[in-house]
């Protein structure tokens, strides 16, 4: 490296140059961190990704504000006051998951690592409990994954760790949700894992309980007679009056969800 000493222009030139690096590096160590960030949640992981990181922004700083409510729940009156669990029923940082287009479009994966006759056991069994929640919203089932706002899967969710404990224990099932915008329209779209383990009655519990959460109700029922009760039981209830009355008060509420950053308030 030569000795010769830099003038006061290069000088200048050279810190120019490393400032507007650092600027860069940060910036891109903030977009990085925005997009990637997971946030933990009671019964999975939810992760906030965006084609558009500013677009994002933009349709989380506005206050969120609740969709006509489906005509299929409008149908729906519960003549035994069975009561609900919404207060159960987490809040997200987009308001809460309610859907605004129908139908919801549904893609269930077809094993491959069974036979072909296990597999379609398997798809028929996943789809029955997909139908029962038919009746309270409009539904779907399509061939293609990339056009699907709920896709399900036979595999084993990542082993979780207890709050209190540091030893793993494996998961029947799990249901995670991701954020992205479309024309600059806030979407999301889950995916549903449902562990080879479950079979029988027991898979079309956990489809039924998972697909549930997918629907919006992104939480538990304390009582055992609902299928989105926190625990897997001996004999899994259907979907009870108290799980569809919770469903009908979270599409009452307001969410970010299907609305655009630019004509969100125009009347």
């Amino acid at each position: 490296m030569s000795g010769k000493p830099l003038t006061t222009k290069e000088s200048i030139l050279r810190l120019i140059a490393a400032l507007v690096l650092a600027i860069c590096t940060g910036l891109l160590v903030i977009f990085t961190n925005f997009q990637n960030n997971p946030t933990l949640a009671e019964n999975g992981i939810l992760t906030q990704r965006s084609k558009d990181a500013s677009e994002l922004r933009t349709i989380l700083a506005t206050s969120p504000k609740p969709h006509p409510l489906p005509p299929t729940l409008v149908k729906w009156k519960d003549n035994t006051n069975g009561g609900d669990y919404f207060s159960q029923v987490k809040l997200t940082e987009v308001g809460y998951l309610v859907w605004s287009k129908f139908p919801v479009r549904i893609y269930v994966e077809t094993p491959k690592e069974i036979s072909r006759e296990q597999a379609q056991i398997w798809v028929n069994t996943v789809l029955q409990a997909v139908q029962e929640w038919n009746v309270y919203l409009p539904l779907e089932v399509v061939k293609q994954p990339e056009v699907a706002n709920i896709t399900i899967v036979r595999k084993a969710p990542a082993l979780q760790k207890s709050p209190n404990s540091n030893i793993p224990r494996a998961r029947s099932a799990q249901t995670t949700y991701e954020l992205y915008t479309n024309n600059k329209i806030l979407s999301h779209r889950f995916t549903i894992l449902l562990s080879p383990t479950q079979t029988g009655n027991y898979l079309t519990a956990a489809a039924r309980h998972e697909f549930g959460h997918a629907l919006g109700i992104w939480g538990h029922s304390p009582i055992q007679s609902d299928a989105l009760y926190f625990s897997q039981v001996r004999n899994p209830p259907p979907i009870s009056t108290r799980d569809v009355n919770t469903l009908k008060r979270v599409y009452e509420q307001p969410t970010s969800l299907g609305w655009s950053s630019e004509k969100k308030y125009q009347n």
